[in-house]
């Protein structure tokens, strides 16, 4: 029987939530070819998440698990060796996950190593060798046909609905795999603490832009943002400025988001930005310029001053509050 073989990344050893769609785009590849979900979870010891995991199960057959020393901290070139090392062992023929940061730097390595396609960024899975995949920063979309013994794949998460909960399954260990992370020393690893939702898993997104004119002035969007309990965002103009860090930029070459409410604040609305957020469910507006392509998009627009809209907002959202 074919198989589908899922690659998890987890923390603080739980699933990252971010993974949930990447399980159900491999479920309905399984569907199409009338094979089996596999979920594997690499690291240095993975038992714990994957025994969590197994307890949900999300639909698959069976937990799969990889541990090794040198998969942490992550590096592409280590996990690319245990991704293929997991291919042989399993027999797997389709190989994927959600488009994180993660899988798109160790897959494409896994699939030179392999010399097998992939398809990436899925947004839909037509049958069993056809995908669909946005090009053109969104603009169109292309049925990609694959022919190979083994194809790889990511899957755009604002395009699948999250894997829910099914039957607990069963966690098995595959022998531990040689990992060659070839000259590569990781020096260190910053992590950005904040009481903040994830910029991709959040349920509303705040994003300022170029018009924000400087790094202070996102002082207020965070107020804003944190009153509506959600994530803080940028264009890309906004990071390249260095008014926010660059991992809060959203986009086709940052994050791809698609909250409950997308709040747009001082965003001209370039095609490249529209590609990664386009998704939202409900999308407002607020820039000064009245022709800005952001209106476009937007299910609610006001031509307005940030300096004049934001704090008006805000007194409104804590004078609801507070009544």
């Amino acid at each position: 029987m074919s198989k589908v073989l899922v690659i998890l990344e987890v923390a603080a050893g739980k699933l990252r939530p971010h993974c949930l769609p990447g399980i159900t785009a491999g479920a309905e590849i399984a569907a199409k070819i009338g094979g089996q979900l596999q979920l594997l979870v690499l690291g240095a010891d993975p038992s714990q998440a994957a025994q969590a995991i197994a307890q949900a199960g999300y639909g698959a057959a069976g937990v799969l698990t990889l541990a090794a020393a040198g998969l942490e901290p992550f590096t592409a070139e280590a996990w690319g060796d245990a991704i293929v090392h997991a291919v042989k062992t399993t027999g797997a023929t389709v190989i994927g996950g959600s488009a994180s940061s993660t899988l798109r730097d160790a897959l494409p390595r896994a699939a030179a190593l392999l010399d097998a396609p992939l398809v990436s960024d899925i947004v839909q899975v037509k049958s069993a060798t056809t995908f669909t995949r946005p090009v053109s920063a969104g603009r169109a979309l292309l049925d990609v046909q694959v022919n190979a013994p083994i194809v790889f794949f990511t899957a755009r998460g604002t395009e699948f609905e999250p894997a829910q909960p099914g039957a607990a399954v069963d966690v098995s260990p595959l022998p531990a795999p040689t990992v060659d992370v070839r000259g590569v020393q990781v020096k260190g690893v910053q992590k950005t603490e904040s009481s903040r939702p994830a910029l991709t898993e959040a349920k509303v997104v705040v994003s300022g832009g170029r018009g924000m004119k400087e790094g202070a002035n996102f002082r207020i969007l965070e107020q804003l943002t944190d009153l509506l309990g959600g994530a803080l965002g940028a264009s890309r103009a906004a990071t390249d400025a260095g008014m926010v860090p660059a991992d809060l930029q959203v986009g086709q070459t940052g994050k791809i988001v698609a909250p409950e409410l997308y709040i747009a604040v001082a965003v001209s609305g370039a095609i490249q930005h529209l590609a990664g957020m386009k998704g939202s469910k409900v999308i407002v507006a607020i820039n000064k310029d009245e022709e800005a392509p952001i209106f476009q998009v937007a299910d609610y627009s006001l031509v307005a001053k940030w300096e004049d809209a934001i704090p008006r907002l805000i007194e409104l959202i804590k004078a609801r509050r507070s009544a």
